[in-house]
C-alpha cells in the first residue's frame, strides 16, 4: 500500500505510518545534527565577545545589537534541540507521527531564529569593519542570500514536484 506524502500526491514508497514517521525521524535528526552543530559555534563565539577588551569600547547600538544578537542565539538554540525534548518526553507514548511534525515545525522554527541571529551577527561585526550605511547593505544581501537557500529553493523544488505528479 503506498502512503500518500503529508500534503501531496501518492509517492512511491510502501511504508506503515510508523516506518513512514520514523524515517522521516532519522531524516530530521541528520538535519538537527547540522544546524546544531553551526548554532553552538556561532553561540560560542558569541559568548566569548563580552570577554574580549575592545567589547568596553562598544558603542550603546553595538551593545544592543550584541544583546539581540544573543537573545536571539539562545532562542536558536532553544528551537533546534527542542525537538530532542519532544521526542525524548514522548517516547512510549504512541505519538511518533505526530512528534515528527510538530519537531519538524520547530526546527523549522530554528532555521529562521538562525537567520535572524546570522543577520545579528553580520551586523555587529560590518558596522565595525565598514561603514554603517555598507553593512545594511551587506547584511541585506546576505539575508536574501539566506533566504534563497534555505527557503526559496526548496519551496521551488517542492512546486515544481507537485507540477510533476499533475
Amino acid at each position: 500500500m503506498t502512503q500518500k506524502a503529508e500534503d501531496g500526491p501518492e509517492r512511491g514508497r510502501d511504508e506503515t505510518p510508523e516506518e513512514r514517521a520514523d524515517r522521516r525521524w532519522t531524516d530530521l535528526l541528520q538535519e538537527l545534527r547540522v544546524a546544531q552543530t553551526g548554532v553552538q559555534i556561532l553561540f560560542g563565539f558569541l559568548l566569548a565577545v563580552a570577554f574580549q577588551p575592545r567589547f568596553a569600547g562598544l558603542s550603546d547600538t553595538d551593545r544592543h545589537i550584541y544583546l539581540v544578537t544573543m537573545l536571539l542565539g539562545a532562542a536558536t538554540t532553544g528551537a533546534l534541540i527542542g525537538p530532542v525534548s519532544f521526542h525524548r518526553l514522548l517516547t512510549g507514548q504512541r505519538l511518533k507521527p505526530e512528534t515528527v511534525v510538530w519537531a519538524s515545525r520547530l526546527t523549522v522554527v530554528g532555521l529562521v531564529l538562525l537567520l535572524c541571529t546570522m543577520a545579528s551577527a553580520l551586523l555587529l561585526i560590518l558596522r565595525i569593519v565598514v561603514a554603517d550605511e555598507v553593512a545594511l547593505w551587506l547584511v541585506a544581501g546576505m539575508v536574501a542570500w539566506f533566504v534563497v537557500c534555505w527557503f526559496v529553493l526548496p519551496f521551488w523544488a517542492r512546486a515544481i514536484g507537485r507540477r510533476a505528479d499533475e
